[in-house]
């Protein structure tokens, strides 16, 4: 039996909870999902025992517990790939790890405009010029990755790593919204959407019955 316990939110719309879920997905890490839905009157006493101040996602190992994505992947990667979440190039793996910690704090009007919500598609989203910067940047980000270390696979630095766990959120925004992208975006879009893993999430976020009304937007 494995000692690891990864706690989630709602799959529709935790996006940080998708990161560390997918990355121990595609590395075959077993793992007991326990699932809690966010914004309820029981949320917050259901994540207090884990000191990660009622926010998910929060990996237990043993005895052990990590808390937020990045450092998830970051743990799980040194502790228990051998350092294989990262790519092996030391140029790349620095530009992987800028990229990463970009994402973990950065493109706020994205956020906030494009929530993650799986079970929906809209036909046309009107972004702010701030929203549309963001949007612009990240395509330039794939853009880099993919031109200069990506020949050796479809993922952003050839094999999947830590990165494109912490942009698969991004894809399913993108792809949810019809946001318009150049040809290495897109392609990058359809190779996320196309992950085993990923399938299983979308479809298991269409089977929950939450609603949270804050991340429900009009087309």
């Amino acid at each position: 039996m494995t000692n690891f316990a990864l706690i989630i939110g709602n799959k529709n719309y935790s996006s940080w909870s998708l990161r560390p879920w997918l990355f121990m997905r595609h590395f075959d890490i077993e793992f007991q999902e326990k699932r809690i839905p966010l914004f309820t009157e029981t949320t917050d006493e259901a994540l207090s025992p884990y000191f990660s101040d009622c926010k998910v996602p929060v990996l237990l190992d043993g005895d052990l517990i990590v808390w937020d994505s990045l450092a998830i992947l970051e743990y799980l990667s040194e502790n228990h790939l051998n350092g294989k979440g990262w790519p092996t190039d030391a140029n790349a793996r620095a530009l992987a790890r800028s990229i990463s910690a970009e994402m973990h704090s950065s493109f706020p009007n994205l956020r906030n405009e494009l929530p993650m919500n799986c079970r929906k598609q809209f036909s046309e989203r009107k972004l702010s010029q701030a929203a549309q910067h963001e949007v612009a940047r990240i395509m330039k980000i794939w853009q880099r990755c993919r031109t200069e270390y990506g020949a050796t696979g479809d993922w952003l630095f050839g094999d999947f790593s830590v990165a494109d766990a912490m942009y698969a959120p991004v894809t399913l925004r993108f792809a949810g919204y019809n946001i318009p992208l150049d040809d290495i975006a897109q392609r990058y879009v359809g190779t996320m959407l196309a992950h085993p893993a990923i399938i299983e999430w979308i479809e298991a976020s269409r089977a929950e019955a939450e609603v949270i009304a804050m991340d429900e937007v009009e087309p």
